[in-house]
């Protein structure tokens, strides 16, 4: 499929994207930040910069939750 320009995307650990995920169930997990994706029931294919098909995932609430400003502090050095 790659030969055509079909590419498969595994969205484990992302940010949860209504774009190109389909949340099938929420699962409580407060190790991880509300919103990401900790489960793939169904891989989401493309094609170029098109969805073909959407990941079935599987989304993380109750977890707290990042902003911009806290994630632009969390890659700063350490002090």
């Amino acid at each position: 499929m790659e030969k055509h320009g079909i590419r498969r995307f595994d969205p484990q650990g992302q940010k949860f994207d209504p774009n190109l995920h389909q949340a099938v169930v929420e699962i409580p997990d407060p190790s991880v930040p509300a919103g990401t994706v900790v489960r793939v029931m169904q891989p989401g294919y493309m094609i170029a910069d098109r969805v073909l098909r959407p990941a079935m995932v599987g989304v993380a609430k109750g977890g707290p939750k990042i902003s911009a400003g806290d994630a632009a502090a969390n890659d700063g050095p350490a002090a």
